[in-house]
């Protein structure tokens, strides 16, 4: 909502220097970077959280793959067991036939008894042969099982491997970036300029002392040489996207056509973009946006954190369309 009355404002200032659309254009690429800017931060975060549900499950099949590794040796254990059984229970009906042979002309009550403890005897292997062949299949779809988790968890590894090389490969691609936009700017390093590296993107952070003169808007010649710097290295690299923000001291603006921090820091921004543009950077990918006072780096009143607040910063983002496609 701030940003909208920002633009309203800003429209009425300046409609009647400038055209009309010319601002319209304006207001709708800063709405739109500012949308865009926020999709790719919740697409970052969400790619974090879907990274680490992968790990989690592809933890959760290791502990699975290893119990079912100790079933198995488990089962075959008690397959041995019974093994060893049934060919016991093969000597001993083998035995009572050998007895029935020899009692076959004795008491008739004592033949009946034997052919009833051999019954008995048949019965009993009979079930222990179909608990063999039951731990024979139990056994049989247990290794299925494990095959097929052995393969899930190669494809889920896979991905993974995939997923931390791509993000891997942008991280050493931003430091790479970082340290050339650092060695182009290194003469400025003293006039209030500073590059870092944090949330997966590269700050240029520049103090308006750097930039412009006080209360204004034009960029002196001292700024102009140091953007000129950052446009060589930007302007050849294809896969980012560019955010200038211009922000501002909490002092109140006084006389001039400004009217508020507000304007002040579209404008400046606006004017960072045009030397970034002059000198090839692709306009496609650069978009100005006005912070004005509410993004400090140092809220306190002084007059040291004042000029801290007051600065440009370039926001530098990789593109993450790689990591999309592969999650996709």
């Amino acid at each position: 909502m701030k940003l909208k009355a920002f633009f309203a404002l800003y429209v009425i200032l300046l409609a009647g220097c400038v055209p009309a659309k010319k601002y319209e254009d304006m207001k709708l690429r800063a709405e739109s970077a500012e949308k865009n800017q926020q999709t790719m931060l919740e697409k970052l975060k969400n790619i974090e959280n879907q990274l680490a549900e992968r790990e989690d499950e592809f933890n959760r099949l290791k502990t699975d793959i290893k119990a079912l590794k100790h079933d198995t040796m488990v089962t075959g254990r008690s397959l041995r067991k019974m093994t060893s059984q049934y060919d016991k229970i093969n000597r001993l009906n083998d035995e009572l036939i050998d007895k029935i042979r020899q009692l076959e002309n004795s008491n008739k009550a004592e033949s009946v008894k034997l052919v009833s403890e051999l019954e008995r005897s048949r019965e009993d292997l009979q079930r222990k042969e179909d608990a063999l062949r039951a731990l024979e299949n139990s056994l049989n779809t247990q290794k299925s099982e494990l095959g097929a988790l052995n393969k899930e968890l190669e494809k889920r590894e896979q991905r993974v491997k995939e997923l931390e090389s791509i993000l891997a490969e942008q991280k050493a691609a931003s430091e790479r970036l970082k340290e050339k936009i650092a060695q182009a700017l290194l003469g400025f390093r003293d006039k209030g300029l500073q590059v870092e590296q944090r949330d997966g993107k590269i700050y240029v952070s520049m103090q308006a002392k750097l930039l412009f003169p006080s209360g204004s808007t034009n960029i002196d010649s001292e700024g102009k040489k140091a953007l000129e710097e950052l446009a060589l290295v930007l302007k050849d690299q294809e896969d980012i996207s560019i955010m200038v923000e211009g922000h501002t001291d909490t002092d109140k603006i006084r006389g001039g056509n400004l009217k508020d921090n507000w304007d002040l820091s579209v404008l400046r921004a606006t004017s960072v973009v045009r030397i970034l543009i002059a000198k090839g950077v692709d306009a496609t990918r650069v978009t100005p946006a006005g912070r004005g006072e509410f993004v400090p780096v140092d809220p306190a009143k002084s007059s040291d954190a004042k000029a801290k607040n007051r600065r440009i910063e370039v926001v530098i983002t990789p593109d993450l369309n790689s990591v999309f496609e592969l999650l996709d």
